[in-house]
């Protein structure tokens, strides 16, 4: 098992940023990562999602959605192949700050036998795919 995980304070409101997070059609606009995804954040149901790592090759998969609690939290498994190949379980989570605006969690945990193999590209491309689609998310959120 292998876990990503970053975070970025976001000086808007849970309900803007939650906004972005489920408009999909708008994700080629300012999603460097996360370049489309098809599909409804409806629990149970199967998405289409394509990204593009920096300096990596892009992928397209199709996950299930396990988690979608508006202003919360969103979350999602995918698999390559099969279960326990190379499984992926992606999440958002959105937290108020006390002060004023929020903090966003993205990350994913890895597993499968395939998982060491990959451990170097995910812990730079796909890390450095977060951290680009987090401060692309702020940018996006605090300019309403």
């Amino acid at each position: 098992m292998h876990h990503i995980q970053t975070q970025i304070t976001i000086n808007a409101s849970a309900e803007r940023v939650w906004e972005l997070l489920m408009d999909f059609p708008a994700y080629p606009q300012w999603n460097p990562f996360i370049r489309s995804i098809a599909g409804t954040a409806v629990v149970g149901q199967q998405l289409q999602v394509h990204i593009q790592p920096p300096g990596g090759s892009a992928m397209k998969f199709r996950p299930s959605v396990l988690i979608a609690q508006p202003l919360q939290a969103f979350r999602w498994k995918g698999k390559l192949l099969m279960t326990g190949v190379f499984d992926g379980e992606h999440y958002f989570q959105i937290e108020n700050i006390p002060a004023g605006g929020v903090v966003l969690r993205q990350g994913e945990v890895f597993s499968g036998v395939l998982v060491p193999l990959f451990k170097r590209s995910l812990d730079n491309g796909t890390q450095q795919g977060f951290v680009a689609m987090n401060e692309a998310l702020k940018r996006e959120a605090e300019k309403a």
